[in-house]
């Protein structure tokens, strides 16, 4: 199966664009699921959110930002693998100054229902 991101509806969602490649509406395959996001300069992936079922890795396709891991921040750039455990919470934002894509990856599979979110978690300046 070939599935090109293009033909795939995008939805703006707080600081993101997202587009859902592989779930198991698509692929009959309910043990991973991923979808494209693109964030744009100054924009963070709202709210702080984890996966209490599941685990996620986000691969920075292009463009370069930051991550919070549990309270722990680290800089991200093309080409990082980000693994966000089973029950972490997270935000990713983008510092640089052109668009941050990335490929998010889910085992199980996950949709927006399974996330569990923390309006009141920030990223701190």
């Amino acid at each position: 199966m070939v599935i090109d991101e293009r033909t795939i509806e995008e939805k703006a969602l707080p600081g993101r664009y997202m587009r859902w490649l592989l779930t198991p509406e698509t692929t009959g395959n309910d043990r991973s699921s991923m979808c494209v996001i693109r964030v744009m300069p100054g924009q963070a992936v709202k709210p702080a959110h984890a996966h209490p079922e599941g685990d996620e890795l986000v691969y920075i396709v292009h463009g370069s930002g930051r991550v919070m891991i549990d309270g722990e921040i680290s800089p991200v750039r093309e080409g990082c693998l980000i693994h966000f455990p089973q029950g972490s919470i997270h935000i990713l934002q983008n510092t640089g100054d052109t668009e941050l894509k990335a490929a998010c990856f889910f085992s199980p599979a996950a949709d927006l229902s399974t996330y569990k979110f923390y309006e009141d978690i920030e990223l701190p300046d």
